[in-house]
């Protein structure tokens, strides 16, 4: 597949479903229709935020958040996954690779930190709701949007010079459908100790924290309600209001774990498996966060059936 000789300029090929080629243009069906799917969710939980003036509260500003990040981590990646599919387009160059997994990383801790946030926004409204509204105004939510977004982004900067100028082994095959860093350190005929060292770290200090906070979020916010004296239909209301949060955290971090086992343990794995978690991991947070959030949540919900009926 790949030998020590050097080629220039450097040329990945990315791969679609090892096994299964003859089929590829049929697997592009449903994929492109979560695609579709995944498009039309978050844009309308956009339009229905921003035209809802009842949904003008942090908890909504928060969840914009996220349906962007989903939006724009499809973007990024569903076109690639369609053109090998579809047109065979498997060639991608150096510097095209980079920016794609540059833009799915950013995203990915984009989204983890905008869960995060929305946990210490249902901690805050659960458990100190006389200071909530003080707490979380609509220009300290954009500030924590713009410090998520810096965090998520320059972060990733240090690897990309190295990525960069690496030496890469000609016809260098890659694990999925689209560029991810772990992948691309795979066939770089160089030291990436310092890469791989970093991204393990990096990873650990954003999205295991973010998990870790979430966790403890939830414990202080369960230890809370559980104290408070009233019936047990008070606590299934405060409780409630996380439903839609629990439910996004768990169809996020799931597939990333997932991914990264498979990426660092399992070396003897099928290659079909390494594929299918990695579709899964672009595909399902941005298909599933529209529809947890326009069937849990009533506002959300009201309004879009409001928009179908007056269609």
């Amino acid at each position: 597949m790949a030998n020590l000789t050097h080629s220039w300029p450097p040329t990945f090929f990315l791969q679609g479903i090892p096994g299964l080629e003859e089929v590829h243009g049929w697997i592009g069906i449903p994929i492109f229709s979560i695609y579709l799917a995944a498009i039309i969710g978050n844009c309308t939980i956009l339009y229905v935020i921003r035209t809802e003036p009842s949904l003008h509260q942090p908890m909504y500003y928060f969840l914009a958040m996220l349906a962007t990040t989903d939006l724009c981590l499809c973007l990024a990646t569903v076109p690639t996954v369609l053109g090998v599919l579809w047109f065979q387009l498997k060639k991608i160059s150096k510097e095209a690779c980079v920016a794609q997994l540059f833009i799915i990383h950013s995203f990915s801790f984009m989204e983890s930190a905008v869960l995060f946030a929305m946990a210490v926004d249902r901690f805050l409204a659960i458990c100190s709701p006389l200071r909530y509204t003080a707490m979380l105004n609509s220009s300290r939510v954009a500030r924590i949007g713009l410090v998520l977004l810096l965090r998520s982004t320059l972060f990733l900067l240090p690897p990309v010079p190295f990525l960069l100028t690496f030496p890469y082994c000609p016809n260098a095959v890659l694990s999925h459908s689209y560029c991810l860093h772990q992948d691309t350190i795979r066939v770089a005929c160089a030291n990436t100790t310092f890469n791989s060292f970093y991204a393990l770290v990096l990873i650990l200090l954003t999205m295991g924290s973010d998990l870790l906070f979430i966790l403890i979020s939830y414990g202080l916010i369960l230890r809370t309600v559980l104290g408070m004296a009233s019936d047990n239909q008070g606590h299934h209301k405060a409780l409630g209001t996380c439903v839609s949060h629990i439910c996004a955290v768990l169809v996020f971090y799931v597939p990333v774990l997932g991914l990264s086992i498979v990426h660092r343990f399992g070396q003897h794995a099928p290659a079909l498996l390494h594929v299918i978690m990695g579709n899964v991991y672009i595909l399902l947070p941005p298909l599933m966060n529209p529809i947890i959030y326009s069937i849990k949540t009533k506002q959300i919900y009201s309004r879009i059936l409001r928009m179908v009926r007056n269609s």
